[in-house]
């Protein structure tokens, strides 16, 4: 019981009792005494009644001050975190972060060379292929970025981009891919053989600085952009720039995914760039030697080319074929054009398909991974890879590959590929020293593989 309920109840009861009975029991200085107390108890309960009053105004405030904050953090967006291989933080206001990686761990072995030829590659060789770590995610009002470096041999920046999406279309400003072909656009995460086909390297396919738009209306893809060069060859004496262009129809009958596209590149060397160099490795890359190369072409102003490409992807079943065309445009000199192209074709021995997307290849979405029950996926590939670097005056060689590959994922995130590749050099005579006109060679090659 409160102190106010004790006083309540003792008035109470002072005036319940009989006014002769009290007045016998008590002396008039006791009355007097009583009185006195009785006033003070009622001064001390108007006192506290007022601190009552002002804890309630406090209450009250306190109150519509939660209510506030509640209503406040309502009204923010809340954060989610999806795995997706890492941590994928998002709001609901358009902010996300993703950290993004990936180890490709090489081994090869190079045989079959003649005996003519001197180089140090034959045999057993390894390395760490790419090693990347990098960020990627969303801005509110439509932006994204992405950040990534490659360390595997020092620091080189691959994307460094911004961009913006408004429905349909995107557009990127930054370093990033200038719509080569099919690919050179589809990740190495993701590709049918350890490297991609020969003429991607030969033609020196590589990101660059630039500003670039791509629109999607239904089945079509219109891609193009302005670029510079490689962020990593860019000082004060560049000047070359180049315009990209890039259309993709890829229509979807049935279950079946299909692809047609073509590329045009342009690019002019500027003032101070007056060779272009084309060449290529064996298919594996820890083997630096070059056994097709057109060496230095001098009096190069211009770079032109242009490619055709197509796929198809049908449950199990996939194929795809390119072609491409390179011309050099040269000063006082005929201008050479170079060729090359691939077709190639895959199964998977488990229910699984090749992944597609955007006009490029995505990765396999294992339907029964290992850890669930299931075996993972496995791919067989084989392709017939054509590289042409004789023109004008200029005895490049000619390289034709027959290969074959076995790919491994047990998950998502992992992959093991193992390829084989008998390449066929003709036109080849002193490109590498002590090489006959006409020879080939056996490569091996096996990828352990891990992203996220």
């Amino acid at each position: 019981m409160n102190l106010k309920s004790v006083i309540c109840a003792s008035v109470a009861v002072v005036a319940l009792l009989p006014t002769q009975a009290l007045a016998a029991q008590i002396s008039s200085e006791e009355a007097s005494a009583l009185l006195n107390r009785l006033n003070e108890l009622e001064q001390e309960v108007q006192v506290l009644r007022a601190k009552l009053g002002n804890v309630e105004t406090v209450q009250k405030k306190q109150s519509i001050q939660v209510a506030a904050v509640e209503k406040a953090s309502k009204s923010k967006s809340k954060t989610s975190i999806n795995w997706k291989g890492a941590p994928e933080l998002k709001s609901e206001d358009g902010w996300s972060f993703k950290p993004r990686g990936r180890a490709l761990i090489d081994a090869a072995t190079l045989s079959s060379v003649p005996n003519s030829i001197a180089i140090n590659d034959r045999g057993f060789s390894n390395e760490a292929r790419r090693v990347r770590l990098g960020v990627q995610g969303s801005i509110p009002g439509g932006f994204g970025y992405k950040l990534e470096a490659d360390f595997a041999d020092g620091v080189e920046l691959t994307d460094a981009y911004l961009d913006y999406k408004d429905g349909n279309l995107k557009v990127k400003v930054g370093q990033h891919n200038n719509f080569q072909s099919l690919e050179e656009l589809s990740s190495s995460n993701d590709t049918s053989f350890i490297e991609r086909s020969a003429f991607t390297d030969a033609f020196g396919f590589e990101r660059k600085v630039g500003i670039s738009a791509e629109y999607k209306a239904g089945d079509v893809l219109l891609q193009g952009g302005v670029f510079t060069d490689n962020i990593d060859d860019l000082n004060g004496s560049n000047d070359g720039i180049g315009l990209d262009g890039r259309v993709v129809v890829a229509p979807k009958v049935g279950d079946t995914q299909l692809h047609f596209g073509g590329s045009v590149h342009w690019r002019d060397l500027g003032d101070n760039v007056t060779s272009v160099r084309y060449r290529q490795r064996p298919l594996i890359h820890t083997v630096d030697t070059r056994f097709i190369n057109t060496g230095r072409i001098m009096g190069a102003t211009q770079e032109t080319s242009f490619g055709l490409e197509a796929a198809v992807v049908s449950g199990r079943f996939h194929a795809a074929g390119e072609t491409h065309w390179a011309k050099v445009t040269r000063t006082g000199m005929p201008n050479p054009t170079f060729f090359g192209g691939s077709i190639e074709a895959g199964i998977f021995l488990t229910d699984d398909s090749r992944g597609y997307k955007g006009g490029v290849f995505k990765g396999v979405k294992v339907k029964n991974p290992v850890g669930k029950g299931g075996f993972g996926a496995l791919q067989f590939n084989v392709r017939y890879d054509h590289l042409d670097l004789v023109d004008a005056g200029i005895i490049g060689g000619t390289q034709n590959g027959y290969m074959a590959s076995l790919i491994w994922t047990p998950v998502n995130q992992i992959r093991f590929l193992i390829n084989y590749g008998h390449l066929s050099y003709g036109d080849a005579f002193g490109i590498v020293a002590g090489a006959p006109r006409d020879y080939s060679v056996d490569v091996f090659g096996a990828r352990a593989q891990v992203v996220f």
